[in-house]
């Protein structure tokens, strides 16, 4: 076995990817992406020390959540640029070690060097996943560190936007830290929890860099055709790129296009007065290698979700911030006070055809938490009435596996009088279907991206104060989720944390669940996995 990797939904089998991973990911590359986990846990031991005296900086945090964002999947394939963030890892470590006034008997995840690039899959063998042989310890540990692998992303966004708490940093160096010990099962249940609970106050962070950086998403009609001339197409999370972009593409005669999970850029007040900002274009990450092709111009990744590159756009798509992959030109990152440069991409653009067009239309979204409070009055009355029965939250993630049609079947099969809460890519299953409102309440709901999943939380609490209950559970709401990658994970911990039981998942369960810790969740949480469509919808409408 030259690899092992589990994180994501497709793991080869639901056990585990051994050769190269679903998502393209190289045996080497998945090497060296364990190598730089295994050098975030050195550097955590010293931090969490650190922290604890308080005498640790915050740009100790921001590399820790870079290079835990960089092994996300689908994010950086570019081996070049992780043996950057490596040795880097290194440097960081041996520092800390020094400050806190170790100079021998150091623990092993904080001793290892290198003296050429071939040490480092030599040392990967030792450090991977399987190294951990109880299983139970395997998963629980696996399962912390997903976590903490989105929170990372999400404390990332933030931080770009000049919003940070060191509270998170220090989060993460106890539980990365806490993957190095030998610590009983509760300990390792307790920190898991406690990751959900660090995940609700990253993600009310995010929210609040994005909002008062660009405005509360407003309700807004997204145009998915295509206009006259050249454009680019930005995909990913980053909303600090996409403003850049626009700023710099202004005047040029290109347009700018969203695709997958930034379309609910549209949504945003700042970003809705550029007359050149068209609408977005394609559907979910797993489509892009079909959809980049016809899109005719530049395309620009700002995080995940990128696939292997194909021939037919490799000399026209760009990576930056947490992306990358080899070959492919990245554009670096700002200057502090400054911009990152987009100018060899819009000289590109304007030499290329316009887009093809793949469809025509509108969809609308928007729906975030101030948005939908603002509505509160209208959603109240329409569940007080009977108008609307149920909210069925069908958020998280898309994948390219046949059975993840089951969310198209349940959003056209779910009744009437149910509305469709949802965040994530998992809403091009059903964004484009024509679900009809109820009282002029669409009945898909889209709150934004995966990043912005705080939103489902706002609105199921407010509405559990409106109505006057003591549990959450008590609420008219069901949880039927798809998940694939690290993010994912992250929101369900946070889900967890606030009490929230009966989650659907699917469409598989993730493969580092143990039977034991699948056991402990489904006994406490009553987590399950999806069914068939028919007994699915009549067990939550029942409920």
């Amino acid at each position: 076995m030259s690899m092992f990797c589990f994180q994501c939904q497709e793991a080869a089998g639901n056990k585990g990817c051994t050769k190269i991973g679903m998502c393209g990911k190289p045996e080497e590359t998945s090497n060296l992406q364990d190598l730089l986990v295994y050098t975030v846990k050195g550097i955590s031991i010293y931090a969490n020390e650190l922290a604890k005296k308080g005498e640790i900086e915050n740009s100790v945090g921001q590399y820790v959540i870079r290079a835990l964002f960089a092994t996300i999947t689908n994010a950086n394939f570019d081996d070049d640029r992780i043996e950057a963030l490596i040795t880097e890892g290194l440097v960081l470590r041996d520092r800390l070690a020094e400050k806190a006034g170790y100079s021998g008997n150091r623990h092993d995840a904080a001793t290892w060097t290198v003296s050429n690039p071939a040490g480092y899959h030599i040392k990967a063998t030792a450090i991977g996943i399987l190294s951990t042989e109880n299983e139970d310890v395997r998963s629980l540990r696996e399962l912390l560190t997903y976590g903490v692998k989105g929170m990372a992303a999400y404390a990332e966004h933030a931080d770009v936007l000049g919003f940070e708490d060191p509270s998170i940093y220090n989060f993460i160096y106890e539980a990365m830290a806490s993957t190095t010990m030998d610590l009983s099962v509760d300990e390792m249940v307790a920190i898991v929890m406690k990751c959900g609970e660090t995940a609700v106050t990253t993600m009310a962070l995010l929210d609040k860099a994005n909002t008062e950086t660009y405005g509360n998403p407003e309700i807004t009609e997204v145009n998915i055709g295509v206009g006259t001339n050249p454009g680019i197409l930005i995909s990913g999370h980053d909303l600090k790129d996409m403003e850049e972009l626009l700023k710099q593409t202004e005047g040029t005669g290109v347009d700018v296009y969203t695709h997958s999970e930034m379309l609910p850029a549209n949504y945003y007040p700042a970003f809705k007065k550029y007359d050149h900002f068209v609408g977005n274009y394609g559907n979910a990450w797993w489509k892009q290698d079909k959809e980049f092709a016809s899109f005719n111009g530049p395309i620009i990744m700002t995080t995940n979700c990128i696939v292997p590159v194909k021939d037919e756009y490799r000399d026209r798509i760009f990576t930056t911030g947490s992306s990358g992959y080899p070959g492919v030109k990245h554009i670096g990152d700002r200057a502090a006070g400054g911009a990152k440069d987009f100018s060899e991409v819009i000289k590109l653009a304007k030499s290329c055809e316009p887009p093809v067009e793949i469809e025509k239309g509108s969809i609308i979204g928007g729906f975030a938490h101030n948005q939908v409070m603002a509505l509160a009055d209208k959603v109240v009355d329409a569940v007080k009435t009977g108008a609307i029965k149920k909210f069925v939250v069908m958020a998280g993630c898309d994948g390219r596996q046949n059975a993840r049609s089951y969310f198209t079947d349940v959003a056209q099969e779910l009744p009437n009088d149910t509305v469709i809460l949802t965040v994530g890519c998992a809403k091009y299953r059903y964004n484009k279907l024509n679900l009809g409102d109820i009282g002029g309440i669409p009945r898909v709901l889209d709150a934004g991206q995966c990043n912005d999943s705080y939103s489902l939380a706002v609105i199921a609490l407010k509405l559990k104060e409106v109505f006057g209950l003591e549990d959450i559970n008590e609420l008219p709401i069901a949880f039927d989720i798809g998940w694939y990658e690290q993010k994912a994970v992250t929101v369900l911990l946070a889900l967890l944390h606030l009490g929230v039981k009966g989650i659907r998942l699917g469409p598989t369960l993730p493969a580092f669940l143990s039977p034991a810790v699948a056991k402990v969740l489904v006994e406490n949480f009553d987590i399950k996995a999806v069914g068939s469509v028919a007994d699915d919808i009549a067990d939550m409408m029942a409920v």
